[in-house]
């Protein structure tokens, strides 16, 4: 007798072809856990492994005074905030780091969301409808084509990542839309560079567009004590929207949007995120609090994140491998899929952890293994890195000289 069981089992067998066929193609990804904080040192499988994956830029992710600051609120408050913000979740401390995200972002009113990819979410949605365009960069991050796809009513259209000239073209395209929203990365996760937020902002002006940043990976990293992108050039009053996050560079974990104490209102009575789901513990919201604190006091952890971002491509450009980036993101760029995963696992044997990233995060002809640097490598393990590629590089024939 087959049991209930069995067949459910039974029913899923196609997901097995489809893993099959990701492995086939070397695109498939397994979860790699490690021991320990996220540091520049990490243990994995009983091994001590120098870590250049971390979004973690500045270090703040085991920081003493980020810790001390969680426990501190659980002590106070508890470790849950017990309901939607809409009904009984909107604790003081929601409120004082949104107050405090505001004044360091330079900008009317911020709203924290879960993360960055459902601050999009709570965004685009709710703004953009019926008789409106949403202009996306093509290189946009995921959780952007995400909200963009629930737009419902919005039509969509792309312009080549960073093209100017192609961006013009589709806003004159839609030069009678109620409303045209441009939205773009500010720092591009998979390249490393920066969007030519002057041009973009010069072009809505002429065409009267709504501009939308998304500045997960520059918060923290660019612009004066961390504040971004938009800061980085000079831009606060003339970008209508940041998404930002404090899962990367602040250390901790959420996204949020920042705006006008309008935005704010729209999206705490229509943002699906902010409506249906629980906000963040006091810890976490603690944590955040004290990583602004410790940026807006001092940027020597910046500093020492673009010494070594600088010192790092230097070294690679000497090898063979120049990096053709703007940021501490250092895509090594090899091709095919499984030149891409033969990189990461000899980079692993040599005591590096550098993930491949493969389609369909990045297009099929262009995976990659994307180091990150961080402000907790040390020159020595910088030089282990660079020492690892030459070796690694020669073997996989990579070397430009």
């Amino acid at each position: 007798m087959t049991t209930s069981t069995e067949k459910k089992s039974h029913r899923l067998d196609f997901l097995k072809e489809e893993i099959q066929r990701l492995k086939d193609e070397h695109l498939y990804q397994a979860l790699q856990p490690f021991e320990g904080p996220q540091d520049a040192e990490i243990s994995m499988n009983g091994r001590q492994i120098l870590n250049f994956s971390s979004n973690n830029y500045l270090g703040l992710a085991n920081h003493p005074k980020l810790i001390e600051a969680a426990i501190q609120a659980t002590r106070e408050l508890g470790v849950g905030a017990g309901a939607v913000r809409t009904i009984i979740g909107t604790m003081g401390i929601h409120e004082q780091l949104e107050e405090k995200l505001a004044r360091f972002k330079h900008c009317e009113a911020t709203l924290v969301l879960q993360s960055g990819f459902t601050a999009n979410m709570a965004a685009i949605p709710p703004i953009m409808g019926e008789g409106d365009v949403i202009i996306s960069d093509a290189l946009n991050h995921a959780s952007i084509i995400d909200a963009v796809r629930l737009s419902r009513g919005a039509s969509k259209d792309i312009f080549a990542h960073s093209d100017m000239n192609a961006l013009e073209s589709v806003l004159k395209k839609h030069k009678t839309a109620r409303r045209k929203l441009i939205v773009t990365d500010g720092v591009f996760s998979m390249d490393g560079d920066i969007a030519k937020l002057p041009e973009i902002v010069a072009l809505a002006e002429q065409y009267n567009a709504i501009v939308m940043v998304d500045d997960a990976h520059g918060s923290g990293v660019l612009g004066s004590h961390g504040r971004g992108t938009v800061d980085h050039f000079g831009l606060h009053d003339q970008v209508d929207i940041v998404v930002g996050t404090m899962s990367k560079a602040l250390g901790s974990m959420g996204g949020y949007v920042a705006s006008t104490q309008a935005m704010r209102e729209i999206m705490v009575n229509k943002a699906r995120p902010l409506l249906f789901s629980t906000p963040h513990p006091p810890s976490v919201v603690a944590a955040c609090l004290a990583a602004i604190e410790l940026l807006e006091a001092d940027d020597a952890l910046i500093q020492k994140l673009w010494y070594n971002t600088r010192y790092f491509k230097a070294g690679m450009k000497s090898i063979g491998l120049p990096i053709d980036s703007e940021t501490p993101l250092c895509p090594v760029i090899v091709g095919t899929s499984e030149k891409a995963q033969k990189l990461s696992q000899r980079l692993l044997e040599e005591g590096i952890y550098g993930r491949a990233i493969v389609f369909p995060t990045v297009a099929a002809d262009k995976a990659r293994v994307r180091i990150i640097i961080n402000a907790c490598h040390t020159q020595a393990h910088l030089d282990r890195c660079i020492e690892a590629f030459e070796k690694i590089g020669k073997e996989l024939d990579l070397l430009r000289r």
